[in-house]
This record gives structure tokens, sequence and C-alpha cells, in this order.
């Protein structure tokens, strides 16, 4: 008998084993003194956050050609940050133009004031309760910063941030704010055709909920394509930054072809110039 129950006991302690192989343990919550920013990352039909070991501090000074908007973002997270009234922020327009740059920015204006970043995508929107009640009452301030954010003919979610940004039944913890960046101006596709009558009953009030969602931002801030001479402003600048010596008549033909070359004028393209007129001017000097 002691023999069976030898056994079943031993049985049982594997079985045991097992399952807490099986089951996952339990993890830390993320460190929010200790890091800056964080992205959020799914795990099934939940998520959690993950620190940014090494997070982009874009130096905003380097932003050229847009400083009335640059000023009114600081602007905004200054009196954010400070625990005063401030707007979500939507920040449209042309590709290149220093968007993404401008938020990532932030960082390196605030973090020591008590500001944290938290990078999420398009589809973890319908996370952002999940993400809200995690952060609610924690000693920092949050901007949720969704980059590229569109949304398809069809798609549910855009009814749903209109709710997360006006505020359903439960009220937003006041240290959050959703900062997002589009190409589009109100975040969903317009077509012509979606304002035809046999397409809506009254086609007014399908293209209204559409524009009302990019409303709820109460900062909504466009970047345009520069023109020449912003173009080249910003090449001079970055020009500066790098060491590059080269005669302003030189450098401005060489950056003009490249406009040409690959048919953009905008920041990340006078970035991406710069980085390859340096890596030739280096590679000469090298042979």
């Amino acid at each position: 008998m002691n023999s069976q129950n030898d056994k079943l006991d031993l049985l049982l302690d594997k079985i045991g084993v097992l399952v807490e192989r099986l089951i996952p343990s339990p993890e830390l919550p993320v460190d929010l003194s200790a890091n800056i920013a964080f992205r959020w990352e799914r795990s099934g039909d939940a998520g959690r956050l993950v620190a940014v070991t090494h997070p982009h501090l874009f130096d905003l000074n380097d932003l050229v050609g847009i400083d009335a908007v640059r000023d009114e973002v600081i602007r905004n997270t200054a009196q954010f940050v400070a625990s005063l009234p401030a707007n979500n922020v939507l920040l449209w327009g042309e590709r290149g133009c220093g968007k993404s740059s401008l938020v990532k920015g932030l960082l390196k204006l605030f973090a020591h004031r008590g500001l944290r970043i938290i990078e999420l995508k398009r589809w973890d929107i319908m996370a952002l309760p999940c993400i809200i009640g995690l952060l609610r009452g924690a000693p920092f301030r949050f901007i949720l910063f969704c980059d590229d954010l569109s949304f398809d003919e069809g798609e549910g979610d855009f009814r749903a941030l209109k709710t997360l940004l006006d505020g359903d039944i439960e009220e937003r913890p006041s240290n959050i704010l959703i900062y997002a960046t589009s190409n589009r101006r109100h975040l969903m596709p317009e077509k012509l055709s979606g304002n035809s009558a046999d397409s809506e009953i009254h086609p007014e009030e399908a293209v209204g909920e559409k524009l009302a969602l990019s409303d709820r931002f109460g900062l909504s801030l466009g970047f345009y394509e520069f023109d020449q001479e912003e173009y080249l402003a910003v090449v001079r600048g970055y020009a500066v930054a790098r060491g590059l010596s080269l005669p302003d008549e030189e450098l401005r033909d060489k950056a003009l072809k490249w406009a040409r070359l690959t048919a953009r004028r905008s920041g990340r393209s006078a970035r991406q110039f710069i980085d390859d007129l340096e890596g030739r001017l280096l590679l000469e000097r090298s042979v």
C-alpha cells in the first residue's frame, strides 16, 4: 500500500512540474522610472509594456523649416508636464518633413521632468483602455504615440478611437495624452464616390463622421512639402552639423541634383543627401 502511495505521490509531483512549465511565470511590471521610452507589444488578446533601452533622442534643433509647428508642440507638451491643461496632438501632411522626429525629440527636452513616451501601432488602438488602466495613477506624464495613423473604409476602430479621445463613461487620466502622425489630414480616405447620393441617404452625415475623428485632436498641425530655399536651408544645417566643408555653390548644386533624382524635397531627403555626401567624401579621402 505504501509503495502505491509513493508512486502516486511521485506521479503527482511530475504532473505539478509539468503544469508549472506550462503556466508562464508572472512578469514583473516594467520599471517606469528606469526608462523613458516604451512600446506596447501584443501578446494574444492582451499585451504588455516593453522598455526601449536605446531610445532615439532626436535633437529638435535639427528640425529646420517647421519652427511654428515645433514651437506649438513644445508649448503644449510643456503645459502637459507641468500638470496644466493640454491637448491631444495630430501631426499630418507630407512624408519626411519631421512629424515623427518632432514627437521623439520631446523626450530630450522633457524626460527629466517626468515625460514618458509609449509607442503603439494602429492595430493596438483597441488596447487603449488596457494601457490607460496600467498607467492611471503612475507618477509620470505619458504620451501615447501612434505613428502613421490612418483608417481605411469599413474599419470600425476609428469610432473606438473617437470615444477614447473624448472619454467614455470612464474619465481619462490627466497624465495621458495621445500624439499621432498621419499622411492624411482627416485620418480617413476622402473619395468623391463617398459623397454620391446612391451610397448614403445623407452623405453629409457620413463625411461628417469621418472628419469628426481628427476634430478630437485639440491640436491638428499640418506639414507641407518644402520649397527649394527651405530644402536648401535644411541641407546647409545638416552640413554644418556634420562638419562638411564644401563651397556653398557646390553644396547647393549637389543638393538640387539629389532632389531632382529622388523627386523629393523634405527634411528626410535632405538628411539622406547629407548621408550620401558624407560617405562619398570620406571614401574619396580614404583612397
